[in-house]
Protein backbone atom coordinates (compact mmCIF):
# COMPACT_ATOMS: atom_id res chain seq x y z
CA UNK A 1 0.00 0.00 0.00
CA UNK A 2 1.29 3.38 -0.77
CA UNK A 3 1.93 6.03 1.03
CA UNK A 4 -0.02 9.57 0.36
CA UNK A 5 1.17 12.25 -1.44
CA UNK A 6 3.25 14.81 0.92
CA UNK A 7 3.90 18.57 0.31
CA UNK A 8 7.40 18.76 -0.41
CA UNK A 9 9.50 21.18 1.53
CA UNK A 10 12.39 23.64 0.74
CA UNK A 11 14.67 22.85 3.28
CA UNK A 12 17.86 20.59 2.84
CA UNK A 13 16.81 17.13 3.45
CA UNK A 14 19.08 15.52 6.31
CA UNK A 15 22.14 13.21 5.53
CA UNK A 16 20.81 10.57 8.41
CA UNK A 17 17.91 10.49 6.55
CA UNK A 18 19.78 9.48 3.42
CA UNK A 19 21.56 6.91 4.89
CA UNK A 20 18.63 4.89 6.46
CA UNK A 21 16.91 5.31 3.06
CA UNK A 22 20.13 3.77 1.19
CA UNK A 23 20.32 1.22 3.53
CA UNK A 24 16.58 0.03 3.02
CA UNK A 25 16.74 0.46 -0.84
CA UNK A 26 19.51 -1.43 -0.91
CA UNK A 27 18.18 -4.32 1.70
CA UNK A 28 14.87 -3.90 0.53
CA UNK A 29 14.14 -4.70 3.74
CA UNK A 30 13.63 -2.46 7.32
CA UNK A 31 15.52 -5.20 9.35
CA UNK A 32 18.25 -5.91 7.57
CA UNK A 33 19.24 -1.94 7.16
CA UNK A 34 18.53 -1.24 10.98
CA UNK A 35 21.11 -4.24 11.74
CA UNK A 36 23.58 -2.32 9.36
CA UNK A 37 22.70 1.23 10.66
CA UNK A 38 22.88 -0.04 14.49
CA UNK A 39 19.65 1.24 14.82
CA UNK A 40 15.58 -0.19 15.74
CA UNK A 41 13.68 -1.02 12.74
CA UNK A 42 11.71 1.53 14.45
CA UNK A 43 14.06 4.00 14.09
CA UNK A 44 14.79 3.35 10.61
CA UNK A 45 11.07 2.86 9.67
CA UNK A 46 10.56 7.31 11.50
CA UNK A 47 13.45 8.13 9.02
CA UNK A 48 12.08 6.70 6.13
CA UNK A 49 8.85 8.56 7.14
CA UNK A 50 10.41 11.69 7.78
CA UNK A 51 12.76 11.74 4.33
CA UNK A 52 9.30 10.61 2.47
CA UNK A 53 7.52 14.23 4.33
CA UNK A 54 10.44 16.01 3.21
CA UNK A 55 10.60 14.95 -0.63
CA UNK A 56 6.86 15.44 -0.64
CA UNK A 57 6.61 11.71 -2.16
CA UNK A 58 6.86 7.89 -1.01
CA UNK A 59 9.91 6.44 -1.62
CA UNK A 60 9.00 2.62 -1.00
CA UNK A 61 5.70 0.03 -1.59
CA UNK A 62 5.78 -1.23 1.88
CA UNK A 63 3.79 -5.10 1.49
CA UNK A 64 3.13 -7.80 4.08
CA UNK A 65 6.74 -9.18 3.81
CA UNK A 66 8.66 -7.40 1.65
CA UNK A 67 8.84 -3.45 0.20
CA UNK A 68 9.61 -2.09 -3.18
CA UNK A 69 10.92 1.22 -4.68
CA UNK A 70 8.34 3.59 -6.41
CA UNK A 71 9.62 5.52 -9.42
CA UNK A 72 10.65 8.33 -7.04
CA UNK A 73 12.81 6.33 -4.80
CA UNK A 74 14.65 4.76 -7.85
CA UNK A 75 15.09 8.49 -9.06
CA UNK A 76 16.39 9.32 -5.33
CA UNK A 77 18.82 5.84 -5.14
CA UNK A 78 20.51 6.50 -8.16
CA UNK A 79 21.36 10.53 -6.89
CA UNK A 80 22.43 9.58 -3.41
CA UNK A 81 24.05 6.25 -3.78
CA UNK A 82 26.96 8.55 -6.07
CA UNK A 83 26.44 11.48 -3.34
CA UNK A 84 26.97 9.03 -0.53
CA UNK A 85 30.23 7.16 -2.12
CA UNK A 86 31.79 10.33 -3.08
CA UNK A 87 31.53 11.67 0.60
CA UNK A 88 32.87 8.20 2.22
CA UNK A 89 35.54 8.33 -0.49
CA UNK A 90 36.49 11.96 0.61
CA UNK A 91 36.31 11.46 4.22
CA UNK A 92 38.24 8.48 4.09
CA UNK A 93 41.00 10.55 2.29
CA UNK A 94 40.44 12.96 4.82
CA UNK A 95 41.03 11.01 7.68
CA UNK A 96 44.14 8.87 6.33
CA UNK A 97 45.60 12.28 5.22
CA UNK A 98 44.75 14.45 8.27
CA UNK A 99 48.62 15.21 10.17
CA UNK A 100 50.10 14.49 7.14
CA UNK A 101 51.97 17.31 4.79
CA UNK A 102 51.20 17.09 1.17
CA UNK A 103 52.29 19.62 -2.03
CA UNK A 104 49.78 19.36 -4.92
CA UNK A 105 50.87 20.28 -8.06
CA UNK A 106 48.94 20.93 -11.61
CA UNK A 107 50.49 20.74 -14.87
CA UNK A 108 50.05 19.42 -18.07
CA UNK A 109 50.71 15.72 -18.98
CA UNK A 110 53.28 15.40 -21.34
CA UNK A 111 55.49 17.21 -19.23
CA UNK A 112 54.31 15.39 -15.62
CA UNK A 113 55.49 12.44 -17.51
CA UNK A 114 58.57 13.50 -19.20
CA UNK A 115 60.02 15.72 -16.91
CA UNK A 116 58.74 15.71 -13.37
CA UNK A 117 58.36 12.43 -12.41
CA UNK A 118 61.22 10.70 -13.33
CA UNK A 119 62.88 13.30 -10.92
CA UNK A 120 60.54 12.89 -7.83
CA UNK A 121 62.23 10.31 -6.26
CA UNK A 122 64.85 12.30 -5.08
CA UNK A 123 62.75 14.51 -3.35
CA UNK A 124 60.67 11.62 -1.71
CA UNK A 125 63.97 10.28 -0.56
CA UNK A 126 64.86 13.71 1.32
CA UNK A 127 61.47 14.34 2.37
CA UNK A 128 59.51 10.81 3.46
CA UNK A 129 56.69 12.99 5.34
CA UNK A 130 55.48 15.12 2.47
CA UNK A 131 53.07 13.55 -0.28
CA UNK A 132 52.63 14.55 -3.57
CA UNK A 133 49.41 14.70 -5.68
CA UNK A 134 50.13 15.72 -9.69
CA UNK A 135 46.65 16.92 -10.92
CA UNK A 136 47.51 16.31 -14.94
CA UNK A 137 45.72 18.05 -17.43
CA UNK A 138 45.72 20.03 -20.62
CA UNK A 139 43.33 22.63 -18.96
CA UNK A 140 44.40 25.76 -17.06
CA UNK A 141 43.35 25.64 -13.13
CA UNK A 142 42.48 28.46 -11.48
CA UNK A 143 44.69 28.62 -8.36
CA UNK A 144 42.92 30.82 -6.66
CA UNK A 145 39.90 28.55 -6.31
CA UNK A 146 41.33 24.92 -6.89
CA UNK A 147 42.48 22.82 -4.43
CA UNK A 148 46.46 22.82 -5.25
CA UNK A 149 49.31 24.37 -4.25
CA UNK A 150 51.37 25.42 -7.47
CA UNK A 151 50.94 25.32 -11.33
CA UNK A 152 53.99 24.42 -13.87
CA UNK A 153 52.99 26.31 -17.10
CA UNK A 154 54.13 26.64 -20.40
CA UNK A 155 53.79 29.94 -22.36
CA UNK A 156 54.97 32.51 -23.71
CA UNK A 157 56.55 35.97 -21.26
CA UNK A 158 53.19 37.86 -21.73
CA UNK A 159 50.70 34.76 -20.68
CA UNK A 160 51.87 34.22 -17.13
CA UNK A 161 50.39 36.13 -14.21
CA UNK A 162 53.09 38.50 -12.29
CA UNK A 163 54.89 36.83 -9.82
CA UNK A 164 55.80 33.36 -12.28
CA UNK A 165 58.84 31.84 -11.88
CA UNK A 166 60.83 30.97 -14.35
CA UNK A 167 61.97 27.61 -14.54
CA UNK A 168 63.75 27.59 -18.19
CA UNK A 169 63.60 28.32 -21.79
CA UNK A 170 62.82 25.86 -24.85
CA UNK A 171 65.01 24.70 -27.36
CA UNK A 172 63.76 22.61 -30.36
CA UNK A 173 66.69 20.55 -32.46
CA UNK A 174 65.69 17.40 -34.79
CA UNK A 175 66.50 13.75 -32.60
CA UNK A 176 66.39 10.31 -34.22
CA UNK A 177 67.46 6.89 -32.73
CA UNK A 178 70.92 6.32 -32.52
CA UNK A 179 70.09 2.43 -34.92
CA UNK A 180 68.37 5.00 -37.26
CA UNK A 181 71.46 7.03 -38.00
CA UNK A 182 73.38 4.47 -38.58
CA UNK A 183 71.15 3.41 -41.39
CA UNK A 184 70.21 7.06 -42.27
CA UNK A 185 72.78 9.22 -41.69
CA UNK A 186 72.11 12.89 -41.33
CA UNK A 187 75.11 15.47 -41.99
CA UNK A 188 73.63 18.46 -43.38
CA UNK A 189 69.93 19.51 -43.09
CA UNK A 190 69.09 18.29 -47.13
CA UNK A 191 69.89 14.42 -45.24
CA UNK A 192 66.16 14.54 -43.70
CA UNK A 193 64.54 13.98 -47.06
CA UNK A 194 65.61 10.52 -46.67
CA UNK A 195 63.85 10.05 -42.93
CA UNK A 196 60.54 10.35 -42.13
CA UNK A 197 59.55 13.39 -40.26
CA UNK A 198 57.63 13.51 -36.67
CA UNK A 199 55.96 16.71 -35.29
CA UNK A 200 53.10 17.87 -33.44
CA UNK A 201 49.95 17.38 -35.12
CA UNK A 202 47.78 19.96 -33.90
CA UNK A 203 50.81 22.83 -33.51
CA UNK A 204 49.52 24.76 -36.86
CA UNK A 205 46.25 25.50 -35.52
CA UNK A 206 47.66 27.18 -32.40
CA UNK A 207 49.41 30.09 -31.84
CA UNK A 208 52.86 29.96 -30.72
CA UNK A 209 53.06 26.08 -31.11
CA UNK A 210 53.61 26.99 -34.60
CA UNK A 211 57.34 26.94 -32.91
CA UNK A 212 57.05 23.11 -33.14
CA UNK A 213 56.81 22.56 -36.53
CA UNK A 214 59.48 21.43 -38.65
CA UNK A 215 58.63 24.23 -41.43
CA UNK A 216 59.25 26.64 -38.74
CA UNK A 217 63.16 24.97 -38.34
CA UNK A 218 63.87 24.23 -41.75
CA UNK A 219 62.72 28.26 -42.87
CA UNK A 220 65.11 29.27 -39.80
CA UNK A 221 68.23 27.47 -40.63
CA UNK A 222 67.46 27.26 -44.48
CA UNK A 223 65.10 29.52 -45.86
CA UNK A 224 61.72 28.85 -47.18
CA UNK A 225 62.80 27.04 -50.33
CA UNK A 226 63.15 23.69 -48.19
CA UNK A 227 60.07 23.85 -46.40
CA UNK A 228 58.14 20.78 -45.86
CA UNK A 229 56.14 20.12 -48.95
CA UNK A 230 52.49 20.34 -48.26
CA UNK A 231 53.24 23.46 -45.72
CA UNK A 232 52.40 27.14 -46.82
CA UNK A 233 56.04 28.62 -47.98
CA UNK A 234 56.79 31.61 -49.84
CA UNK A 235 58.61 30.31 -52.52
CA UNK A 236 58.48 28.42 -55.50
CA UNK A 237 61.83 26.59 -55.77
CA UNK A 238 61.68 23.24 -54.82
CA UNK A 239 61.30 22.00 -51.15
CA UNK A 240 62.30 19.41 -48.83
CA UNK A 241 60.23 16.43 -49.27
CA UNK A 242 60.46 13.60 -46.22
CA UNK A 243 59.90 9.97 -46.68
CA UNK A 244 57.31 10.66 -45.05
CA UNK A 245 55.16 12.15 -42.19
CA UNK A 246 54.27 11.32 -38.49
CA UNK A 247 51.91 13.42 -36.52
CA UNK A 248 51.10 13.28 -32.85
CA UNK A 249 49.18 15.05 -30.56
CA UNK A 250 51.32 14.87 -27.30
CA UNK A 251 54.92 15.41 -26.79
CA UNK A 252 55.76 11.90 -24.84
CA UNK A 253 54.56 10.35 -28.51
CA UNK A 254 56.95 12.61 -30.46
CA UNK A 255 59.85 10.89 -28.36
CA UNK A 256 58.28 7.33 -28.26
CA UNK A 257 58.22 7.40 -32.09
CA UNK A 258 61.83 8.42 -32.17
CA UNK A 259 63.12 6.35 -29.69
CA UNK A 260 61.88 3.14 -31.61
CA UNK A 261 63.37 4.53 -34.62
CA UNK A 262 60.08 5.47 -36.78
CA UNK A 263 61.50 8.86 -37.76
CA UNK A 264 63.37 12.06 -36.67
CA UNK A 265 61.30 14.41 -34.30
CA UNK A 266 61.32 17.65 -33.79
CA UNK A 267 62.16 18.00 -30.02
CA UNK A 268 62.00 20.27 -27.19
CA UNK A 269 65.34 20.10 -25.87
CA UNK A 270 64.51 20.33 -22.09
CA UNK A 271 62.41 17.43 -22.52
CA UNK A 272 64.69 15.19 -24.05
CA UNK A 273 67.40 15.85 -22.64
CA UNK A 274 67.50 13.08 -20.48
CA UNK A 275 67.12 10.82 -23.72
CA UNK A 276 70.15 12.45 -24.89
CA UNK A 277 72.26 11.98 -21.67
CA UNK A 278 71.42 8.22 -21.40
CA UNK A 279 72.04 7.69 -25.65
CA UNK A 280 68.52 6.65 -26.18
CA UNK A 281 68.12 9.44 -28.44
CA UNK A 282 71.32 11.48 -30.57
CA UNK A 283 71.26 15.04 -31.68
CA UNK A 284 72.79 14.50 -35.30
CA UNK A 285 72.77 18.49 -36.26
CA UNK A 286 73.70 20.14 -32.80
CA UNK A 287 74.50 23.19 -34.02
CA UNK A 288 71.16 23.82 -35.75
CA UNK A 289 69.20 24.48 -32.71
CA UNK A 290 66.75 27.31 -32.48
CA UNK A 291 65.45 28.91 -29.91
CA UNK A 292 61.59 29.19 -29.43
CA UNK A 293 59.48 32.23 -27.14
CA UNK A 294 58.04 29.35 -25.17
CA UNK A 295 59.16 29.18 -21.39
CA UNK A 296 58.37 27.01 -18.33
CA UNK A 297 57.01 28.94 -15.33
CA UNK A 298 56.41 27.95 -11.89
CA UNK A 299 53.12 29.60 -10.62
CA UNK A 300 52.18 29.45 -6.89
CA UNK A 301 49.01 29.52 -5.27
CA UNK A 302 49.37 33.03 -2.90
CA UNK A 303 47.68 30.86 -0.03
CA UNK A 304 50.11 28.04 -0.01
CA UNK A 305 53.91 29.49 -0.93
CA UNK A 306 54.46 30.15 2.87
CA UNK A 307 53.66 26.55 3.80
CA UNK A 308 56.88 25.05 4.75
CA UNK A 309 56.64 21.71 3.04
CA UNK A 310 54.95 23.75 -0.21
CA UNK A 311 58.42 26.09 0.22
CA UNK A 312 60.49 22.72 0.49
CA UNK A 313 59.41 21.22 -3.16
CA UNK A 314 59.65 24.86 -4.87
CA UNK A 315 63.04 24.91 -3.95
CA UNK A 316 63.92 21.88 -5.04
CA UNK A 317 62.23 22.14 -8.11
CA UNK A 318 64.05 25.25 -8.59
CA UNK A 319 67.38 23.31 -8.55
CA UNK A 320 66.10 20.36 -10.92
CA UNK A 321 65.28 23.63 -13.35
CA UNK A 322 68.99 24.88 -13.02
CA UNK A 323 70.06 21.27 -14.09
CA UNK A 324 68.02 21.53 -16.69
CA UNK A 325 69.25 25.02 -17.93
CA UNK A 326 72.63 24.08 -17.83
CA UNK A 327 72.02 20.70 -19.67
CA UNK A 328 70.37 22.85 -22.82
CA UNK A 329 73.02 25.24 -22.50
CA UNK A 330 69.65 27.73 -21.54
CA UNK A 331 70.46 31.79 -20.60
CA UNK A 332 67.52 33.15 -19.20
CA UNK A 333 66.43 36.69 -19.69
CA UNK A 334 67.41 38.52 -16.16
CA UNK A 335 63.82 40.36 -16.59
CA UNK A 336 61.49 36.97 -16.58
CA UNK A 337 63.22 36.06 -13.24
CA UNK A 338 61.58 36.30 -10.38
CA UNK A 339 62.09 34.72 -6.38
CA UNK A 340 60.45 32.98 -4.16
CA UNK A 341 60.23 35.42 -0.50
Amino acid sequence: MSLTPRHPRTRPIGMGHLRAFEAVARHLNFRAAAEELSLTQSAVSRQIQSLEDEVGASLFLRHTRAVELTSAGSMLLRAAGTALERVDNTVRQIRQSAGRKSVAITTWASFASMWLIPRLEAFQRDHPDIDIRIDATDSAVDLATADVDMALRYAVPQAVPPGAIRLFGEKLTPVASPWLLQSHPIQRIEDLAGCSLIEAGDAHRTRHLEWLTWQRWLEHFAGPETAPRGRKAASSKPRLNPQRWLYFNYAQQIVQAAVIGQGVALARLPLVAENLASGALVEPLPHARIDSPLVYWLVMAPRSEHRPEVKAFADWLLGQAAATREAIGDVPDPDTLDQID
